[in-house]
């Protein structure tokens, strides 16, 4: 995505007080406007969250030909029947990691399918060759040089039998739009089971595909001649709300929280209670997080659903360094997702990190990866005189926490890796006693 100039202006030191109306999943909303291609009949989607990376979603759809239009801020008429090239040009799609999820939608509709390699947030490896793998598994055929990632088939592609080495959300999604038109059967086993998983399952469903999930992340796909549109809900942003969760406890706050099901941050909750937070359901989708006590330092490892998502981790640390005593963050799920940390040390934060696995042992263990974070509390943060570059998306809203802690104002640049994902905050957090700028 083409870098805004804009930068953030915060002056912290100050309780956190407000609420905010959580957006339309990200993790999902992007992924529907894919499934949404393997129709042939328009589909109409709600609840999409106003962000980059929905607008670099967009200009990758039409690249191909598909007809996207805004019906109001929040929802979309995706219609694939216009559907005119097997090949992604749209420039943005470097910024982000959906061209993969097209291989399977232009295999399905041309035979063959052409998308850019791919780039998106630096926060260590996260392979395709997953998705290769599986593509040619269901009969496909793959061939890579330093621009483009290509595929073609044959004949329709028939069903298989794919096992996952890890339960990638990606590869699960690559491997359920690959199935739902295959011939056959298909069975993918350890697969990504996450919120998001289950709302595109429910979508694709209601588009004709017949799917089947089993307890052991097990699931059977009976591959259908053709999917139709439909209509669906974009579920909450579990995500956002535990960032908005992590501020309002960190600062000592109160925040409620609007648009989000429940159950979605269940394990989030766990550790926030462990940690000193509190929370009060205050409405079927409302909730309102606050500190209920001394803040205590925990033992945190990250994992795929149902364990402490990853994403989840880079505000939590912020909350972590207002602990007493000394946190653990074993990060189990990327290699190098801890450099954010680096910037909250100059705000006055005491972390280190470790290429050990502090906890139980991980894939990373003995690899050289810094993936475990000593946090020592509690210390006061303090603003720095040099602006912070946002590093990504989820450690850019741990920036934005710890400038709302810290005393002084601090300024973000590159602020548009954050409003990728959550928007311009700016605006949104216009309703809470929050001194943010965007200039």
């Amino acid at each position: 995505m083409p870098t805004s100039g804009h930068s953030y202006k915060i002056t912290g030191g100050r309780p956190i007080e407000g609420e905010i109306t959580c957006y339309g999943a990200k993790n999902f909303a992007t992924k529907a406007m894919v499934a949404a291609c393997l129709g042939d009949s328009p589909t109409i989607l709600s609840n999409i969250p106003p962000i980059g990376d929905v607008d670099i979603t967009i200009g990758l759809l039409e690249s191909v030909g598909v007809k996207v239009e805004r019906l109001n801020p929040k929802t979309l008429r995706i219609d694939p029947t216009t559907m005119a090239t097997h090949k992604v040009t749209t420039p943005d799609s470097r910024s982000n990691r959906i061209p993969i999820l097209m291989l399977p939608v232009l295999l399905h509709r041309f035979g063959k399918a052409e998308i850019p390699r791919l780039d998106g947030c630096d926060i260590g490896k996260r392979a395709v060759d997953i998705h290769e793998a599986a593509v040619e598994a269901f009969g496909g055929e793959i061939e890579v040089d330093r621009e483009h990632l290509a595929a073609t088939t044959k004949k329709k592609l028939k069903g298989t039998q794919f096992h996952l080495n890890y339960p990638s959300v990606g590869a699960t999604e690559t491997c359920l739009f690959l199935s739902v038109m295959a011939r056959g059967t298909s069975v993918i086993t350890n697969a990504a089971i996450e919120p998001e998983i289950v709302a595109l399952i429910t979508m694709l469903r209601g588009m004709g595909a017949v799917i089947f999930m089993s307890p052991n992340r097990e699931i059977r796909i009976e591959g259908v001649e053709k999917l139709h549109g439909t209509t669906m809900e974009c579920l909450g942003d579990r995500i956002e709300a535990a960032s908005w969760a992590s501020l309002a406890c960190a600062t000592n706050g109160s925040i409620t929280v609007h648009g989000i099901q429940l159950e979605t941050l269940n394990n989030y909750l766990a550790y926030y209670r462990q940690v000193g937070g509190g929370f009060d359901w205050v409405g079927p989708q409302s909730i309102r997080f606050f500190r209920a006590g001394p803040l205590k330092p925990i033992m945190l490892e990250t994992d795929v659903y149902p364990g402490f998502s990853t994403d989840w981790q880079q505000p939590f640390a912020v909350l972590l360094t207002q602990a007493q005593g000394t946190s653990v963050i074993h990060e189990t799920v990327y290699d190098s997702r801890l450099g954010y940390t680096a910037a909250l040390n100059r705000m006055g934060a005491n972390i280190q990190l470790s290429t050990e696995c502090i906890g139980q042992a991980c894939r990373f263990q003995h690899k050289g990866h810094a993936h475990s974070a000593l946090i020592m509390g509690a210390t006061p943060l303090t603003a720095v005189a040099d602006p912070l570059e946002v590093p990504d998306l989820r450690g850019g809203l741990a920036y934005v926490i710890a400038a709302a802690l810290a005393t002084g104002t601090t300024t973000l640049t590159h602020i548009e890796r954050i409003e990728r994902g959550y928007g311009d905050i700016s605006k949104r957090l216009e309703g809470m006693s929050f001194d943010i700028q965007k200039m």
